[in-house]
């Protein structure tokens, strides 16, 4: 995972605890997670087609 082992981890968490505080990181964790999920959700949205694109491209080459 990028080359990161536990005690970079460790020393990244504390620095973000110490610089953000205890009641800010359960708030940005949960952004994070929100602004990931979407990003996937709109990842896969884009690979899959739309039907009714699909259709009407059918239609005009006919």
């Amino acid at each position: 995972m990028f080359g990161l082992g536990t005690p970079e981890l460790i020393v990244i968490l504390g620095i973000a605890f110490l610089f953000f505080g205890g009641k800010k990181l359960p708030e940005i964790g949960a952004g994070l997670g929100k602004g990931i999920t979407s990003f996937k959700k709109g990842i896969q949205g884009a690979e899959e087609p739309e039907p009714e694109k699909e259709q009407s491209k059918e239609q005009i080459s006919s």
